[in-house]
């Protein structure tokens, strides 16, 4: 198993975990609650939405740092 293998494999892990994580944000909208004014009641964040955002933009810089590596062709033998 070559380096570009086991990237692969990191770029993989990172998509799947940017999508899960992605979706497991809290929606940032007002939605019909806007309305009323009752959106601004809870806009404290908290640490674990502070948190799931860390992981979250680790996971994107990693998956976006990989795919520029990968797609360039910078770890693949010239011939």
């Amino acid at each position: 198993m070559n380096i570009v293998s086991v990237l692969q494999v990191i770029w993989s892990l990172s998509a799947l975990g940017l999508v899960i994580f992605v979706l497991l944000h809290s929606p940032k909208g007002d939605g019909i609650g806007g309305i009323g004014g009752q959106a601004q009641l809870f806009t404290s964040t908290k640490s674990a939405e502070t948190t799931l955002n860390r992981i979250t933009w680790g996971l994107a810089i990693v998956f976006i740092g990989l795919t520029v590596i990968l797609s360039a062709g910078w770890l693949t033998p010239k011939l």
